[in-house]
């Protein structure tokens, strides 16, 4: 469980027991299941994580939203979209094994973030990784609910794939960014678990699968 899961809890708990002690005990109720709702919404289960090289795992749990190509900077890209209802894990994770090279907070708008604006008009955190002779970019995207992200990492920092990273508090969005010649692997409408479900394969440079081999 993350540890945002005990202290929410921790409040709801104390407000049950002075809604217990100082009115009817029913009226304590309420308070005991959000508390109830908020350890089951902090979960953080383990996962098993593909080790095969070229992968780019979910972010996150949640449902593909979007599937789109678009031009940037002179070079094709892919954008995947993951949309985390409140009912869905909310632990983020490294989508690949590599070094984040930059970290980009952009204040933002809090709309629906299934909409397809959100991905630039929402406040949102902008992670930039190069691994695998690849750079991949993941955002954590504030939605209608959500009002705090959390990112636990630091330029520079070596991380592994599907390495916890952080997390979006009660609803959000993800957007995963890649070369346009990754071999997607899912589809819209897909559920995907974080850190375990394969969103894309992205070609590795035969130097560097020689240098994996020998490693």
């Amino acid at each position: 469980m993350v540890r945002d899961g005990i202290f929410y809890g921790l409040g709801a708990a104390a407000a049950a027991v002075l809604l217990g002690l100082l009115t009817n005990p029913w009226w304590a109720l309420p308070a005991v299941l959000l508390g109830a709702f908020f350890l089951w919404f902090f979960r953080d289960p383990e996962r098993s994580i593909p080790d095969a090289p070229g992968l780019v795992v979910s972010p996150a749990d949640g449902k593909v939203t979007a599937i789109v190509d678009f031009e940037q900077g002179g070079k094709r890209l892919r954008r995947i979209s993951i949309f985390l209802s409140v009912f869905n894990v909310h632990v983020n994770r490294s989508p690949i094994q590599g070094t984040i090279t930059g970290i980009c907070y952009r204040k933002g708008k809090f709309g629906n973030a299934m909409g397809g604006s959100s991905s630039e008009a929402n406040e949102q955190n902008i992670v930039t990784m190069q691994g695998e002779g690849h750079t991949v970019v993941f955002k954590q995207i504030a939605g209608l609910l959500a009002r705090r992200i959390v990112f636990t990492g630091r330029t520079g920092d070596k991380l592994a794939r599907g390495q916890r990273v952080g997390l979006i508090k009660f609803g959000s969005r993800v957007d995963v960014v890649l070369d346009s010649s990754a071999e997607l692997k899912v589809k819209i409408g897909d559920h995907v678990a974080g850190g375990s479900s394969v969103l894309a394969a992205v070609p590795v440079p035969a130097n560097l699968e020689r240098a994996e081999l020998v490693r």
